[in-house]
C-alpha cells in the first residue's frame, strides 16, 4: 500500500485520488464575444453592450451527450462545469435571478440536461460556482470589476451590501445541491482579498472568506450533501488544493503544516478558459499527454478545460486534443487510475516519470525521451518480477547493472536495473513500462 498520507478531508476524495482525471467546462455569454472568459474585465464593456449577448444567446447545437461521449471515450472520469461564472449569468434556473439561460432564446436548464448526460455515461458530477459577480447590484465595485475605471465607479458602488450578496450565494448553492440529485464536488472561484486599491481608489477592496461568509457558505453546502468534494478558493481550506496552469514539481503541501493534501492541476488546452476564436498556443499532443502523466506522479489529479462555442459545440481543436487523450488512454490508463506517486526508493531515470499502484505492486516507467536500446533505472535491481510495454503487453527483457553492455567494476552498479527496448520506439506518443515488482 502506498505510504503517503494527505490531510484528512471533511469530503469524500477516496474515488476522487483513485480517478485521477477529469474534464472542466467552461460556458457563458463570453463564448459569443469569443475573446476569453474574462472579456467584461479585460475590456470593460459597459452592461448595455454585454446586454446584447444575454438577447442574442442561443446555442442551438447544444448536446451535453456528445460532450459526454468524448470525456468518457477521453478517459476521464469526473466532470466540473460552471453553472455561474464571474459575469453573473447563470446557466440553471434559478429563482433568485432573472439573468439565467432560461431566461434567453436558449430557453434551457443548461445545467439539468449537463447533469443528465454526465451521469448517464457514469461520470462524477461537479459544479463550478464563481464567488464573483460582475452583474448583481449587491456586489461592490472593487479592482477586478469591468466599472473600477468609471469617473463614477464610487458612486455606483456605494450602498452596495455584500451581505445581500452572500446569501445570494447561499441561496443559489442551496438550488445547485438540492435540485440536481446527488453532486461530488463543488468548485468556488475564487478570493482575493490581498488585493486592495490604492490612492484615489483606496476603497476598492479585494474579497475573501469574510465577505463570501465563507464558513456559512460551506456549512450549507456539507448541510445538504456532506460528502462533497470542495475546494479551497473560498480562502477556507477543504478538501481541494487547485494549483492553476503551472506543474507542480513535488506533492503539493499544505503552507501552514507543510504536510501533504489532495490536489489537483487545473489546465486549458489553448491558453483560454472559455471560448476565444483567435487563440493560437494550443498545447501540444506531447505536452497534454505529459501533463497527465507529470500531475499523477506527483500525488494529483488534471483537470482539463474545453470551451464550448457559442452555438453549443467544442470546435475542432478542442476535439483534437480531446482525442489525444482517447488514443492514448486506451491503451495506457492503467498507469494513471488508481496510481500516485512512485515510493521514494524508486528514483526517476533522466527524461523519465513514474507511477506507482496503490498497492504498491507495479511501477509504470513513462518514457518521455525515447533512448536508444538500452535505459538503466538506479536502484531497481534485484526487486522486478517481470516487465512488459503497456500498450500491447509485449515483453521488456532487462538484466542488472553489472551484467549487460554497461559493463563496470562498480558493486553499488547491482542495484540498478538495466532494460533493453527495441531500436525504434513505439507508435504511442509516450511510451509505458508497466513493472511488476517481486513479492
Amino acid at each position: 500500500m502506498s505510504s503517503y498520507k494527505t490531510l484528512p478531508t471533511p469530503g469524500d476524495t477516496a474515488w476522487f485520488t483513485h480517478d485521477r482525471f477529469g474534464m472542466f467546462i467552461h460556458f457563458g455569454l463570453y463564448a459569443m464575444p469569443a475573446r476569453h472568459e474574462w472579456v467584461k474585465n479585460y475590456e470593460e464593456i459597459p452592461e448595455d453592450h454585454y446586454d446584447l449577448y444575454f438577447k442574442h444567446f442561443n446555442p442551438d447545437l447544444y448536446d451535453p451527450k456528445e460532450w459526454a461521449r468524448q470525456a468518457k471515450a477521453a478517459g476521464m472520469k469526473y466532470v466540473v462545469m460552471t453553472t455561474k461564472h464571474h459575469e453573473g449569468f447563470c446557466l440553471f434556473d434559478s429563482k433568485y435571478t432573472d439573468y439565467k439561460s432560461t431566461n434567453t432564446l436558449c430557453g434551457k436548464d443548461v445545467i439539468r440536461e449537463y447533469v443528465d448526460a454526465f451521469r448517464a455515461e457514469g461520470l462524477h458530477i461537479g459544479f463550478y460556482y464563481s464567488l464573483i459577480d460582475w452583474h448583481h447590484p449587491e456586489f461592490p465595485i472593487d479592482p477586478l470589476h469591468p466599472r473600477r475605471d468609471d469617473p463614477d465607479a464610487y458612486e455606483q458602488s456605494k450602498g452596495r451590501d455584500i451581505k445581500k450578496y452572500a446569501q445570494y450565494m447561499r441561496d443559489q448553492v442551496t438550488e445547485l445541491l438540492t435540485n440536481y440529485g446527488k453532486i461530488d464536488i463543488l468548485w468556488f472561484d475564487f478570493s482575493y482579498s490581498q488585493n486592495n486599491g490604492i490612492g484615489d481608489k483606496a476603497w476598492q477592496k479585494g474579497k475573501g472568506k469574510d465577505d463570501w461568509e465563507a464558513e456559512k457558505l460551506i456549512a450549507t453546502a456539507r448541510a445538504l450533501q456532506p460528502h462533497i468534494i470542495i475546494d479551497n478558493r473560498t480562502e477556507i481550506d477543504q478538501d481541494l488544493w487547485t494549483p492553476e496552469q503551472y506543474e507542480p514539481d513535488q506533492w503539493v503541501r499544505d503552507k501552514k503544516t507543510g504536510e501533504l493534501v489532495t490536489w489537483e492541476a487545473c489546465h486549458t488546452f489553448s491558453g483560454s478558459w472559455g471560448y476565444f476564436r483567435d487563440e493560437q498556443t494550443w498545447k501540444s499532443p506531447e505536452m497534454l499527454i505529459r501533463l497527465l502523466v507529470n500531475t499523477v506522479s506527483r500525488g494529483g489529479n488534471l483537470l482539463m478545460n474545453v470551451g464550448p462555442t457559442s452555438r453549443g459545440y467544442l470546435d475542432y481543436r478542442a476535439e483534437e486534443a480531446l482525442k489525444v487523450f482517447a488514443d492514448w488512454m486506451k491503451y495506457n490508463s492503467r498507469s494513471i487510475y488508481g496510481c500516485t506517486m512512485a515510493e521514494p526508493e524508486f528514483k526517476e531515470p533522466r527524461d523519465c516519470r513514474l507511477t506507482q499502484s496503490e498497492d504498491g505492486k507495479r511501477l509504470y516507467l513513462h518514457l518521455f525521451a525515447y533512448p536508444f536500446g538500452y535505459l538503466r533505472v538506479p536502484g531497481l535491481g534485484g526487486k522486478v518480477e517481470y516487465a512488459q510495454f503497456l500498450h500491447d503487453g509485449s515483453e521488456v527483457r532487462f538484466t542488472d547493472g553489472t551484467d549487460c553492455f554497461f559493463l563496470t567494476d562498480d558493486p553499488e552498479a547491482a542495484k540498478d536495473l538495466v532494460f533493453y527496448v527495441p531500436n525504434v520506439k513505439p507508435h504511442t506518443l509516450v511510451p509505458v513500462i508497466e513493472i511488476f515488482l517481486k513479492d
